[in-house]
């Protein structure tokens, strides 16, 4: 199989890069991560929508750049190397496919166009308490009440929440059956009835838990565009994993270097510890876990489109083992390679390594889909 970018793709992927290089530094990231309420700066997400970031997922018919995995993946690969804290997976990623795939006409012309110009952000909130990562699991309920709904339930862990101005919130229709159908509806995050507690997770990431008491919303807000929002709705997450995966190689790429930098200066016995035979074996086993990771996240971008739902979950699954898998063993060693200073706040080893052990478990971890993987065999 041919893995060669084009070179459109390629630029994409540079001047991301160059980008991030010159204006998004690890100086700048920790002032951000300590004094930004949301976590994010509104120069830099103002400088993605000048470069065409948050349009890329914007389908063409919708004025956008109509990109595929692969390109979200490459930038998504730049965004892990330099550890952006700003909400580019949960809004211009799963979110904006979601209005894409989810949304009426109407809808995608009025929720689209701000996300792509930076004028607004939105996230999917979809997770809940207690539901083990099975995303069909949902217990949040809309009511018809007259010529609206409302919603109730709570949402938990949703990443970048504080940061949103559009929730895109996943319920179930009517009776408290489990398969009663699924529904996702765009509401201001402000809406009455809406709670959010605020907090940051090990990774610096601004998180929160939204509660739905008794939100009333109009017919207008439930995204209606698409026959089936089930399946529409697991192929959108499917692209979101395929995502985090590429944020996932990036980022160990960097802290391969961070490692093999420390072990050129670090002397020991008057030799710098690179020297050292054992500590060599130690990096070349980290390169072929993030080579594996590498290989498995183009996997994952080619098949989170895949029509095949059994084929595309198999693929997603054994993406996520294999990089998941990566993620504890190279972050481990790089901290044991940089010894007691390697957990310090100070030096960025310690933040590429909480970074991976978040991406490790999010939408669910090594366990859970070998799990998953291994009922899909059988």
């Amino acid at each position: 199989m041919d893995f060669t970018f084009s070179e459109e793709q390629t630029m994409l992927q540079e001047t991301t890069r160059r980008f991030l290089a010159k204006d998004y530094d690890f100086a700048t990231r920790q002032r951000l991560r300590t004094a930004s309420p949301s976590g994010r700066g509104e120069t830099v997400w103002r400088t993605f929508a000048d470069l065409g970031l948050l349009a890329l997922n914007v389908p063409g018919r919708d004025g956008g750049l109509d990109g595929g995995p692969v390109d979200t993946m490459l930038v998504m690969e730049a965004l892990g190397e330099a550890l952006v804290l700003e909400p580019y997976l949960a809004s211009a990623v799963i979110a904006t496919r979601a209005i894409a795939a989810l949304g009426n006409p109407a809808q995608r012309a009025a929720l689209l166009a701000p996300l792509a110009t930076g004028a607004s952000v939105a996230v999917l909130a979809h997770d809940e308490p207690d539901t083990r990562h099975d995303w069909r699991a949902v217990a949040s309920r809309a009511w018809p009440v007259g010529d609206g709904v409302v919603l109730t339930g709570h949402k938990c862990v949703i990443a970048h929440a504080p940061s949103a101005d559009v929730l895109l919130v996943s319920a179930r229709l009517g009776g408290r059956e489990p398969d009663a159908p699924l529904a996702v509806f765009a509401l201001p995050r402000d809406s009455q009835g809406v709670r959010l507690e605020s907090y940051s997770t090990v990774d610096g990431v601004h998180t929160g838990d939204v509660w739905l008491d008794q939100v009333y919303l109009p017919a207008g807000a439930r995204l209606d565009g698409a026959d089936d929002t089930e399946t529409a709705l697991e192929q959108v997450l499917a692209v979101g994993l395929a995502a985090l995966c590429a944020e996932a190689v990036g980022a160990l790429d960097r802290l391969l270097v961070a490692c093999v930098e420390h072990a050129r200066a670090r002397r020991q016995f008057g030799v710098p510890i690179g020297k050292f035979q054992a500590l060599q074996h130690r990096m070349a086993e980290m390169v072929l876990h993030i080579e594996q990771a590498r290989s498995m996240s183009y996997l994952a971008a080619i098949q989170c489109l895949d029509p095949d739902a059994a084929a595309r979950g198999r693929a997603l699954s054994a993406a996520k083992v294999v990089v998941g898998q990566a993620c504890r063993f190279v972050g481990q060693q790089a901290v044991q390679l940089h010894g007691g200073m390697g957990v310090t706040d100070e030096l960025k080893v310690s933040h590429y390594f909480k970074r991976l052990m978040a991406i490790e478990l999010q939408c669910g971890g090594t366990d859970h889909h070998l799990a998953l993987y291994a009922r899909q065999l059988g």
